[in-house]
C-alpha cells in the first residue's frame, strides 16, 4: 500500500497491559519501564487515575498518592509502547544536521584504524648550544598530546639542524612525559654496549660552518589517554661545542644561515 513519509523499521505495536495484584502498598513493580508517569493510564476499579497527581513512575517502578486496598482491581496501559520507529533514510544526514563538536575524538577512534585524529607541532627556532656530554632538555623543543584512546598509536616526526666546532658530534634523545608518570626515552637504537650510546639521531660536524639536518619518524604506543609531552634533548659527546638550529661559525657573511627544527605529533586511531 502507498504512503507518505518514512518507511518505519517497526509497524505500529498494540497497546501492551498489565494487571496488578492488589496489597496495602503504594509501591508497584511495572513489567516494562517508562519515562514517566504519562506514559501509563492507569486504572483502579474501573477508574482513570490523573498521571503525576494520583501516581508516578519511572523506570519499573510504580508509585501511588495513596495505598491500594486487597482485592482492588488495578491495571494500566502502556502508551509509550504504541510507537514508530523511525530509521533515517541512507544518505539522509548531511553536515547541517550535526551539531559543532558533536562527534568527539572518542568517537572517531572507535573503529578507525589507521585514521589521525589529531595533530600537534611545534616549530622550534631557537639556537641552542651544549658543551656537556650529559643529555639536557632543550628548552621549548617539546610537543604536548592527549590520545583520545588508550589504543591510539603517536606518531612522532623530529626534524633537527645541528650544527659544531670542527670535528664535533652531536646528538639528540627524546624523551617522553606521561602526566604523573615516569620519564621514558623512545625510539633508541640497541647496538650500543660499553661506552657506546644509543640514540635517537645525531650528527657529524667536520668544520666549523658544517651544518647538516637529522629527521626521524617514530611510532609510540604509549597505551594512555593523559597528557604526554614529548621533550628532545642535546648532548656532546665531543668536540668543543655543538648547536641546534646554528652552525659554529655565526659571522655576518652569506654563506651564514639560520635553519629551524620541528616536532609533529599524531594521534594514529587503532
Amino acid at each position: 500500500m502507498p504512503f507518505i513519509g518514512n518507511q518505519p523499521a517497526l509497524s505500529y505495536t498494540s497497546f501492551a497491559k498489565q494487571d496488578f495484584t492488589t496489597s496495602a502498598t503504594t509501591s508497584y513493580t511495572l513489567d516494562n519501564p517508562v519515562t514517566n508517569a504519562n506514559e501509563l493510564a492507569l486504572f483502579i476499579n474501573f477508574v482513570r487515575q490523573e498521571p503525576t497527581t494520583a501516581y508516578s513512575a519511572s523506570g519499573t517502578t510504580l508509585t501511588l498518592t495513596e495505598a491500594t486496598s486487597v482485592g482492588d482491581d488495578m491495571y494500566c496501559v502502556f502508551l509509550g509502547k504504541a510507537v514508530q520507529t523511525v530509521n533515517p533514510p541512507n544518505a539522509s544526514v548531511g553536515t547541517s544536521q550535526l551539531v559543532d563538536g558533536a562527534v568527539t575524538s572518542a568517537k572517531l577512534a572507535s573503529g578507525t584504524g589507521g585514521k589521525i585524529l589529531q595533530v600537534v607541532n611545534t616549530h622550534f627556532t631557537d639556537r641552542v648550544s651544549s658543551t656537556s656530554d650529559t643529555p639536557a632538555d632543550v628548552s621549548g623543543f617539546s610537543a604536548t598530546i592527549t590520545p583520545s584512546s588508550t589504543s591510539s598509536k603517536i606518531l612522532v616526526m623530529v626534524t633537527v639542524f645541528f650544527g659544531g666546532s670542527a670535528s664535533s658530534y652531536a646528538y639528540t634523545l627524546c624523551q617522553r612525559q606521561i602526566s604523573g608518570g615516569a620519564t621514558t626515552s623512545i625510539g633508541l637504537g640497541t647496538g650500543a654496549s660499553g661506552n657506546q650510546t644509543n640514540i635517537f639521531v645525531g650528527r657529524r660536524m667536520d668544520v666549523i660552518q658544517d651544518y647538516g639536518e637529522s629527521s626521524k619518524n617514530f611510532l609510540d604506543t604509549p597505551n594512555t589517554t593523559s597528557a604526554i609531552t614529548y621533550q628532545m634533548q642535546l648532548a656532546r659527546p665531543y668536540g668543543t661545542t655543538v648547536y641546534i638550529n646554528r652552525q659554529d661559525n655565526a659571522g655576518n657573511y652569506d654563506y651564514i644561515s639560520f635553519p629551524s627544527s620541528t616536532i609533529t605529533l599524531l594521534e594514529i586511531g587503532a
